[in-house]
């Protein structure tokens, strides 16, 4: 590889690294920045933005954020919570598979911050360490966003199949492998985590904690949040609409227009279902139009769009000015052994805190070095390397609704309450995942 390509290399990883640091929008915005950088300095001719990504999850984030609007996300928050409450003995298996059940249908992680204190709560009423339970949550609430349909990450999935023209590869085939590999994640990293730390009364630490005062104690008294008369019928109506689309994903024919050879791509399906799924909601619950771009899910869902809008574009354009160089780098270990590719999307992920934005940024470059589609969808869960450094805004969240402290951030910093679980369900997740591709294709 020529000195060039070395410094372009470290002007991209230079911005990525800015723009972590300023988090949010900021990752786009720096993207935008990098791409200048290697327009101006290298030459590089810049490639055509994801327009197709984007408009998959500007239809998504619209249904979403109109169902909350109406108090939709409240309610399926509501039904988690009856469902933990449930069983608090197994709360530390049971907490991790809601907030992936929650995750997958509503496409965003974010659905984990209302249930932390839940979790805590919990934990804590039936004496569990609460750190077992709320790091492994928070880890599944992220996993699950690989194996959603209506996620951001799978949109840039169905992208990258449309742009090499892998038409038979789809959402179908993304459920079929991502949703048993995250599901097999979760669950062992949610057993495993029944072990992790001492428990509450052999924890010298904790209970010097109690003495001092310093363990907030569950509110039994604490009031319930009111939900409006549309929260449930905003819900149900959001599901049934991307139940329709995924069914649809699952049998071509359905998507099929009359008198046209072939089945309409899944992307342009997507975008359809979730615009009618808007309409739907906006009619049978009349949200206040001016509240659906005020609610967390649309914030959420323009953050990702600038992210993958800026770093993805640069990452597109890095790659197809350096291919050459990076097919004969790396393209015999990606031959020979392809699930090393699965390293390269954790680490991105690691820097980009997105699942979306590596997916987008990292995935071209492994079809272009041969890897197939279907060992693409396996390794899919590697992108989930925002846990490794614990910056990430849902990881803050559970260590500051922890009250007793047992989630925490170790003295070594990479030692902490979220990087066992983490580990476990993206390495279960990423091998159960190559070997279904394997079995599947």
């Amino acid at each position: 590889m020529s000195i060039l390509f070395w410094i372009e290399l470290l002007v991209v990883l230079a911005v990525i690294f800015i723009g972590a640091r300023f988090n949010g929008v900021g990752l786009g915005i720096w993207g935008g920045v990098g791409l200048f950088l290697i327009t101006v300095l290298f030459g590089v001719n810049p490639t055509s933005p994801p327009v197709d990504v984007l408009l998959i999850i500007l239809a998504v984030v619209t249904a979403a954020a109109t169902m909350d609007a109406s108090g939709g996300i409240d309610f399926l928050v509501s039904v988690a919570e009856k469902i933990i409450r449930a069983n608090p003995k197994y709360i530390t298996i049971l907490a991790p598979l809601t907030t992936w059940l929650f995750t997958f249908l509503a496409g965003t992680g974010h659905v984990v911050y209302p249930l932390q204190p839940v979790i805590y709560e919990v934990a804590m009423s039936a004496g569990i360490r609460p750190e077992r339970p709320m790091a492994v949550a928070t880890i599944a609430s992220q996993q699950s966003i690989t194996a959603s349909p209506v996620s951001a990450a799978t949109a840039a999935m169905l992208g990258l199949f449309a742009a090499n023209q892998w038409t038979d590869f789809g959402l179908a085939q993304i459920l079929m492998i991502c949703v048993p590999s995250t599901l097999a994640g979760v669950i062992i990293a949610g057993f495993i985590s029944m072990f992790i730390g001492k428990d509450l009364a052999d924890d010298p630490e904790f209970q010097a904690r109690v003495k001092a005062g310093l363990v907030k104690l569950p509110d039994p008294k604490a009031e319930k949040k009111v939900l409006p008369p549309t929260a449930k019928r905003s819900a149900i109506v959001f599901l049934v609409c991307v139940g329709i689309a995924v069914i649809s994903g699952l049998f071509p024919e359905l998507r099929t227009v009359r008198g046209q050879p072939k089945p309409l791509g899944m992307a342009t399906v997507l975008e359809i279902f979730m615009l009618v799924n808007a309409a739907a909601i906006l009619i049978t619950c009349r949200p206040k139009v001016d509240d659906i771009v005020r609610t967390p899910t649309m914030r959420a869902g323009v953050v990702a769009m600038v992210g993958i809008f800026g770093l993805a574009w640069l990452g597109d354009s890095f790659v197809a000015a350096n291919k050459a160089d990076l097919i004969v780098a790396v393209g015999d270990i990606a031959k020979s052994m392809p699930w090393t590719f699965a390293f390269l999307l954790f680490f991105v992920s690691v820097l980009l805190y997105s699942q979306a934005a590596t997916a987008r940024a990292v995935m071209p470059l492994g079809a272009a070095l041969g890897i197939s589609p279907q060992m693409l969808i396996g390794m899919f869960p590697a992108v989930n390397g925002y846990f490794f450094i614990p910056t990430y805004g849902s990881l803050v969240a559970a260590i500051a609704f922890d009250g007793s402290g047992t989630t925490h951030i170790g003295k070594y910093v990479l030692n902490h309450s979220f990087m066992i679980p983490g580990l476990v369900a993206t390495i279960v997740a990423v091998g159960t995942g190559i070997t279904l591709a394997g079995i599947f294709f």
